[in-house]
């Protein structure tokens, strides 16, 4: 809020009044109007007061008042007004305006009196009013205040004014909140989810899909067979399906765990022209030998030329190559056509630098590059990071760059080029980066029809775009003045204007010939029948699990157990419901509605099982104060009328789930009889344990009177096994886990206080001689101890060590926390097929993420209760394993190491485990090396270990031979390669230099560093030709190679100095701080970055 006392302009020059304290938004004004209402009898007036309507922009307003505030608990001596929209019930529905105002109190006989705000807001039915809850003091407006000759209230009498501008909504979302917004709705198209830092992938996979050419090329390629989260193609024509039909934005957590990304670097941001050309490369590989093969070739190749042409004689060296993309300078460049005119700028070779021309000597040449051609799709990356030379320092760049829709190229073409093609482009899309080098935000502005609208895709927001919203706003540079453009003064304290943080980055264009192709739009035959089919029919599922989990509230779960799954169950209770230690018994699982009877339940569970419902009854089972889940209370025929909840609340303490017991009967008279007289017998369940076979299993359910003995039980038991009648046995109660007693055979049932739903286990006696021999072959001799054995059951999980492990190499075991550390690895040696136990070598876990921690030594004693540092509670039960060439015994005298063998090529082609006496040299490891490997037929056969330090991979640091190798330290990468013959051979005037690879940026290095042999007189072009040799690179990676001459000091690299090819860099005095880089693409994710960025891989 201001307070303005000068005397022009006053409330009554309502334009030149506007145009003061209403700033300009930068909208288009669709109707402006002001409305006075003069209030008479201030004093007197109500709480509450509105004025008359007025229209404005086809809409009704009025201004409202609060004369003593608005304001809850506020004192009553503000004055609170707004400007109302006018009966917004009667208003169309989804009504909105867009309206710029300014709100005045003003003396009705001196308009120069005045208080004023203003403010902007769009109107809708949920906020319909917008104004100024303290206004102004009311004391202050009723007395005359500096300045001033009189009050802004007098005579009781004040003007309320309102100017309100109505302005244009052509997107229809200015200043909209996206409360419920629906993006399918309201523009068509959907986003994409980010997953913490995608939004970069978002805004280029938006791209790629509003290219139909490409999203067609895309499903082309077969993938039937293939797995999502294993295949790139799969999941990228998955995301592209959901774009095209889901109502929600989409996600990629499939797609990029295609790619083998883990969730970290779903938090990290990348570069989009790295991302962008590793996807193509992978897409390509997929598309050979489909109707797709071309495609991205077809869409985004085009050739260029460097050429050094000579002035004075008829001789050009020139050199055409393909390209993807365009890089092209922005700073200092003012739009397109600077950056263009810039990229082909001709160099003079004159003077001492004149060129070596084949045949003519030294003469006057141009050198330069020039296009011979330009793809259908033209992606521009604009250069808005660069290294800064005075600060040492990557720099985002934010000056003004502009770019138009509509982009004649042709004047940047080769004159020899072909013109068949028009060179007129379109603007398709505008990727933006808002923010600075460290961090930011990514979205693109894409226009997916030839002759449609412009979107912006904002990660999982869509929402339509001004041209100005395209063009003006991205373009970098300051920010305009509040108030437009007003011209600046030399006054030094004036306001330093603002930079734009938020400009374009890449460039998408279509040539205008080809829009018509590349825009097709896409049509139903497109998509590939096998992927709509596979994805409606997950649609369908998800919708019937979203609808089941809407609907949960509705139903209750209900398990069953019945004989046969009592007869399969080993361990406590009739099965296993919630132990953390032994997977849940497999039962079946009913969905029951609530209010579901128990008739028609059990009519339900007769069908399942094909029993009439009159030889069987349920139990329900309880948890009992012991812990035990046992059956407790038959659920009778009269309760039949009762809902299923009902039955769970009133007989199962309301559990979160039913469990119930099937007491089958076949003869349905033996139930009724049960029924009317259930007081004189008990159920019970008999266990029997197997010495021989090591089981403990259901046997059978048994009604017995209560007042009969329990040694009655044996010949029941004997007759039910067909066992000879004499045959002994032993019983026990199955109190609880850790309480299994012996019964006491001449008392009865009811004095061992045994109820319906009690477990009794048996077994053959066979006399403590025969237990004793039992226990002698590793057998458990009786009940008791077996029932200890489960109690100490923990299903662990045994995962395969080291990155390059086969995930479906895990499996389970089950231990028991008293084996020792031999039997545990006797029972991986099981899993494993027998694989030699003492080969076997075991690493724990950590608890948070379960990564490897450190290896377990063999010990005879240990337990696995103590290798796993587990409780009953919460057991870790995770281990890693290795299976070794040799036993751990043996391991303990000898060193383990891994050597990268480099070869002659400088790659890696693979890894050479070893395992020697730790007084063996690196000699000996040489010997040893020399026997796996291939050497070159016509190299020196020398081999030469090195290390990478961990301070940087810029340099080998060799090992003399001698070395011990018990003495290399674990943390140390070890590698070999095959001495060049060049180096032996090296002249009294070559010179070795260090060479490395890195990524646009020396401090983002990757690959394996190499020694190189420079000979005087050389030019680069030959260099780089012996370059190559050393390398195995192939003529198109390496036609994307960048050479430099790379300094390093303690502040680390200095910006480097790129090489032409009529260098010679032998003349370079190279000193050990002096570096050959070579500047490409890391695919192997292994490159530095500062510790802030990893290299783009997709596997």
């Amino acid at each position: 809020m201001e307070v303005d006392n000068s005397p022009q302009p006053t409330i009554k020059d309502s334009e030149a009044f506007a145009a003061k304290h209403m700033p300009d938004l930068g909208q288009e004004v669709e109707d402006f109007q002001v409305q006075t209402w003069r209030v008479q009898n201030w004093s007197a007036s109500s709480k509450r007061m509105v004025g008359a309507d007025f229209l404005c922009g086809g809409h009704k307003w009025r201004i409202l008042i609060f004369p003593q505030g608005n304001a809850n608990g506020q004192p009553n001596d503000m004055v609170s007004v707004y400007l109302d929209y006018s009966n917004p019930k009667a208003a169309a529905e989804g009504w909105h305006s867009c309206a710029q105002f300014a709100l005045a109190i003003s003396n009705p006989n001196d308009p120069s009196v005045f208080t004023v705000s203003h403010a902007h807001h769009r109107f809708v039915a949920e906020e319909c009013d917008w104004g100024f809850t303290r206004f102004a003091d009311l004391r202050k407006l009723q007395s005359v205040q500096e300045g001033q000759t009189r009050p802004t209230i007098e005579g009781d009498e004040v003007d309320v004014t309102a100017f309100v501008r109505v302005l244009k909504d052509p997107t229809g979302v200015l200043w909209h909140n996206f409360v419920n917004y629906d993006s399918k709705k309201f523009t068509g198209y959907v986003g994409l989810k980010n997953q913490g830092a995608t939004c970069y992938m978002n805004s280029l996979l938006q791209s790629l899909y509003h290219t139909p050419y490409f999203r067609k090329a895309v499903y082309q390629i077969p993938t039937e067979e293939d797995t999502p989260s294993e295949s790139v193609a799969l999941a990228l024509q998955r995301v592209f399906y959901n774009l095209q039909t889901s109502e929600q934005p989409v996600g990629t957590n499939e797609l990029t765990k295609s790619f083998g990304w883990k969730s970290l670097d779903s938090f990290m941001q990348h570069d989009v022209q790295e991302f962008n050309r590793v996807l193509q490369d992978k897409l390509e590989e997929k598309m050979k030998g489909t109707k797709a093969e071309g495609a991205i070739q077809h869409l985004f190749m085009a050739k260029m030329k460097s050429y050094i042409k000579c002035v004075d004689v008829d001789y050009e060296s020139a050199r055409s190559e393909n390209y993807y993309d365009v890089q092209l300078n922005v700073k200092g460049m003012k739009d397109l056509h600077d950056s263009f005119k810039d990229y082909i700028t001709v160099e003079t070779m004159d003077g001492e630098n004149k060129y070596q021309a084949e045949g003519y000597g030294l003469q006057d040449a141009r050198k330069g590059v020039i296009f011979e051609s330009f793809p259908p799709v033209l992606h521009l990356q604009l250069k808005r990071f660069e290294y800064d030379m005075q600060r040492d320092t990557m720099v985002k760049i934010n000056d003004r760059h502009e770019f138009p829709f509509q982009l004649d190229l042709g004047d940047y073409l080769d004159e020899n080029a072909e013109r068949d093609n028009n060179y007129v482009y379109k603007l398709h899309g505008v990727l933006v980066h808002a923010g600075d080098l460290h961090g930011g935000h990514y979205f693109a502005l894409i226009k997916p029809e030839k002759d449609g609208k412009w979107f912006k895709y904002d990660d999982d927001r869509v929402t339509p775009v001004t041209d100005k919203e395209v063009l003006e706003d991205n373009y970098g540079g300051e920010l305009p003045s509040p108030g437009g453009n007003q011209p600046r003064n030399n006054n030094s304290n004036a306001t330093r204007p603002a930079k734009r943080f938020t400009n374009a980055y890449m460039l998408v264009y279509i040539r205008e010939s080809a829009i018509d192709d590349v825009l097709k739009p896409f049509t139903e035959d497109d998509t590939p029948p096998h992927l709509r089919k596979r994805l409606e029919d997950e649609r369908i599922q998800l919708d019937t699990k979203k609808r089941e989990k809407e609907e949960q509230h509705l139903y209750l779960t209900a398990k069953i157990i019945s004989d046969d799954t009592f007869r399969r169950h080993q361990g406590f209770d009739l099965a296993s419901f919630d132990d953390k230690n032994v997977p849940v018994s497999e039962l079946p699982i009913f969905r029951v509605l609530k209010n579901e009877t128990y008739k028609t339940f059990k009519g339900r569970v007769a069908a399942h099982y094909n029993h009439p419902e009159a030889n069987f009854r349920l139990w329900v089972l309880v948890n009992r104060q012991n812990k035990t889940v046992r059956p407790d209370i038959p659920i009778e025929d009269m309760d039949s009328a009762q809902t299923m909840e009902q039955v769970r609340n009133t007989m199962a303490n309301r559990t979160a789930e039913l469990r119930l017991y099937l007491d089958y009967e076949p003869k349905a008279e033996f139930l009724q009889t049960l029924h009317s007289n259930h007081t004189s017998h008990s159920m019970i369940f008999l266990k029997h344990f197997d010495v021989e076979g090591q089981t403990l299993l259901g046997s059978h359910k048994l009604y017995v009177l209560r007042n009969s003995k329990v040694g009655d039980l044996q010949g029941t038991i004997n007759q039910m096994l067909g066992w000879a009648p004499t045959t002994p046995l032993k019983l026990y109660e199955e109190i609880k886990p850790g309480m299994i007693e012996v019964m006491k055979m001449k008392s009865t049932f009811a004095v061992s206080e045994i109820q319906d739903g009690d477990v009794i286990c048996f077994q053959v006696d066979f006399g403590q001689d025969k237990e004793q021999e039992a226990a002698a072959s590793s057998l458990i001799p009786n009940a008791p101890n077996f029932y200890d054995h489960l109690q100490n059951r923990i299903l662990t999980a045994f995962k395969p060590k080291g990155e390059d492990a086969d995930p479906k190499a895990t499996f389970d075991v089950m231990l028991t926390r008293k084996m020792t550390y031999e039997q545990m690895a006797y029972k991986v040696s099981e899993a494993l097929g027998g694989w030699d136990p003492l080969k076997l070598r075991f690493t724990s876990s950590a608890g948070n993420n379960n990564a490897p921690k450190g290896v377990i030594k063999r010990s005879l004693n240990q337990t696995v209760q103590e290798i796993l540092h587990s409780t009953y509670q919460n057991p870790i039960a995770m281990l890693y394993y290795e299976k070794l060439e040799v036993s751990i015994i043996e391991l303990e005298t000898k060193k383990s190491l891994k050597v990268t063998w480099t070869g002659h090529l400088n790659k890696d082609e693979g890894q050479f485990p070893f395992l020697l006496p730790k007084t063996n040299t690196i000699d000996n490891l040489g010997e040893n090396l020399a026997k796996l490997v291939t050497l070159s037929p016509t190299g020196t056969g020398k081999i030469r270990f090195f290390e990478i330090s961990n301070l940087g991979r810029r340099k080998q640091h060799d090992f003399s031979g001698s070395e011990m190798i018990g003495n290399i330290q674990e943390t140390i990468d070890l590698y070999a390669e095959e001495v060049p013959l060049e180096e032996v051979n090296m002249g009294e005037d070559d010179t070795l230099i260090s060479v490395f690879h890195f990524s646009k940026e020396p401090s983002r290095y990757h690959g394996i560093p190499f020694r190189f042999v420079v000979s005087p007189g050389e030019k680069f072009s030959e260099t780089k030709k012996r370059l190559q040799a050393r390398t195995g690179a192939s003529d198109k990676d390496f036609a994307k190679y960048r050479f430099a001459l790379i300094l390093q000091d303690t502040s680390g690299y200095k910006q480097p100095n790129y090489i032409e090819d009529e260098d010679e860099i032998h003349n370079h005095k190279f000193t050990n701080s002096h570096y050959l880089g070579i500047d490409h693409m890391d695919k192997t994710g292994k490159s530095n970055r500062g510790g802030l960025e990893k290299a783009i891989v997709i596997r």
